[in-house]
C-alpha cells in the first residue's frame, strides 16, 4: 500500500461485503437443504430430524460468526469487531494502519506496542477493494491520530 486514499466521510463501516454474502448465502443454503432432508425422508425418526435440523442451525451459526468481522470509523476512533471480540480504539491508540503481501486482513500498530487484527477488511475474494478500504482507514488514522505511513 503505497498510494495516498482520500478520506472518506464518518462515519464509515469496512467489512468483506463479498465474502460475507457468499457465507450468508451458503450457510441458508445449508440450513435449508438440511431441514428439507430432514422433513422429507419417511425412515427419520423424531430425534434424528431434529439432528438433522440442529445441524444446520449449526453450520448457519458458524457462518454467520464468520460473517461478522467489520471496523467502523467514527470521529471518537475507530471499532474492531473480529470474530469472538469487540474493540474500542481512540484515533490516538492507532499508529499505523498495514496490509502487507500475504496478510490475510489488515494489522493496527497501537500506543501500547501491540498490534491489533482487524478482520474487517481482508483480502480474500475482493483484493482490491481491501486494499483501498485499508488505504482510507489508513488515512483516517493519519488525520485524526497519530498514525504515520508505512508499507
Amino acid at each position: 500500500m503505497s498510494a495516498a486514499a482520500p478520506t472518506p466521510a464518518l462515519p464509515v463501516t469496512f467489512r468483506p461485503t463479498r465474502t460475507r454474502a457468499v457465507l450468508m448465502t451458503v450457510g441458508v443454503a445449508v440450513l435449508v437443504v438440511l431441514t428439507a432432508v430432514a422433513l422429507l425422508l419417511e425412515r427419520l425418526g423424531p430425534g434424528e430430524r431434529a439432528s438433522f435440523i440442529l445441524t444446520g442451525l449449526l453450520f448457519f451459526g458458524v457462518l454467520t460468526l464468520l460473517s461478522r468481522p467489520k471496523v467502523v470509523a467514527e470521529e471518537g476512533g475507530v471499532t474492531v469487531v473480529n470474530l469472538t471480540t469487540k474493540r474500542r480504539l481512540e484515533w490516538a491508540e492507532v499508529l499505523r494502519v498495514n496490509l502487507r503481501p500475504g496478510d490475510p486482513w489488515v494489522y493496527l500498530d497501537l500506543a501500547d506496542g501491540t498490534s491489533l487484527p482487524a478482520m474487517g477488511i481482508q483480502p480474500g475474494i475482493a483484493k482490491a477493494h481491501a486494499i483501498s478500504d485499508a488505504r482510507a482507514l489508513r488515512a483516517l488514522a493519519e488525520r485524526h491520530g497519530t498514525g504515520r505511513a508505512a508499507d
